[in-house]
């Protein structure tokens, strides 16, 4: 007898199964960090207290669409990327440190 070739390949299985298995692990989680990232720059106003990637604490005194003029003590201020703030500080937090 004749068998006749089947559809179902367990390699091509195997291959879709680690696909998604890596879109859950890696792709999705970062997506869904950047996509909080750029609400939480959005969302930024004058006034605010930031921490910048490289651990700067400041003010935020002025606000364009790429950068933000930070003030970091009395007199002196910095100009940064958005994209370098890594969190929004409760306000107060300056003096308390």
């Amino acid at each position: 007898m004749e068998q006749s070739p089947t559809f179902f390949d367990p390699t091509l299985f195997l291959l879709f199964g680690f696909m998604i298995l890596i879109y859950f692990l890696m792709i999705r989680p970062e997506n869904k960090r950047r996509k909080t990232h750029q609400d939480m720059l959005a969302s930024l106003e004058v006034g605010e207290e930031i921490v910048t990637a490289g651990g700067i604490l400041g003010k935020v005194s002025k606000l364009t669409d790429q950068y933000i003029e930070l003030s970091i003590a009395d007199n002196t201020k910095i100009k940064i990327q958005k994209t370098s703030i890594s969190a929004i500080l409760p306000k107060g937090t300056l003096k308390s440190i």
